[in-house]
């Protein structure tokens, strides 16, 4: 049986085939699979030592010369309010452990510290100049403070802010507070003497 179709010539032939039979073999080609994801590493344990328990703070035993004996931690905060001025002294962030207020309006100075106290509790003030103890009262405020009240012209605030680098407060059944003597406090004093 006899074509129909006139015969090709071989040249163009080789092309038209090359042609088809590379889409022929890229249509049998698969779909490519996806990217493999990144294996995910195993976590490795880390020791965690369990928390160490916090030792309870013990009196350390004061040497003799009270000037050796460790500052107690905390800075000098110094503030005018309606009532005349006010040096805190503490850790920031925290109930000051000891302050000095200028109450213009009673003419009186008050220095506190904190303590809670039923009745009067004598406090010792040692400075490098003056040894003085004063008959502290509670103040009834929150947090609870033992005060004692001093005049303004009163020597002992200029021993307390002229002392030697720091003075003592000492209270039987307180902490001992070893305090810096900063400017703070003569600012307070100079303040009720105006």
């Amino acid at each position: 049986m006899r074509s129909l179709l006139p015969p090709v010539p071989t040249p163009v032939l080789a092309p038209v085939l090359t042609i088809a039979l590379t889409i022929a073999l890229a249509s049998c080609v698969g779909p490519t699979a996806p990217p493999r994801p990144a294996p995910t590493p195993i976590p490795t344990p880390v020791y965690t030592p369990p928390p160490r328990p916090t030792p309870t703070p013990t009196a350390q035993p004061l040497g003799k010369d009270w000037r050796d004996w460790p500052v107690t931690s905390g800075d000098w905060v110094y503030r005018q309010d309606g009532r005349g001025s006010i040096a805190l002294f503490g850790e920031r962030g925290a109930d000051a452990s000891l302050t000095l207020r200028c109450d213009r309006a009673a003419n009186t100075v008050y220095l506190s510290r904190s303590g809670l106290a039923t009745g009067a509790v004598p406090m010792t003030i040692r400075t490098s100049t003056l040894l003085r103890t004063l008959p502290g009262a509670p103040t009834g405020g929150t947090p609870p403070y033992i005060a004692v009240a001093l005049t303004p012209r009163d020597a002992l605030l200029d021993a307390i802010g002229f002392s030697r680098g720091r003075f003592v407060i000492e209270q039987a059944g307180y902490p001992t507070l070893v305090v810096p003597a900063w400017a703070e406090i003569e600012r307070v004093t100079e303040d009720c003497r105006r």
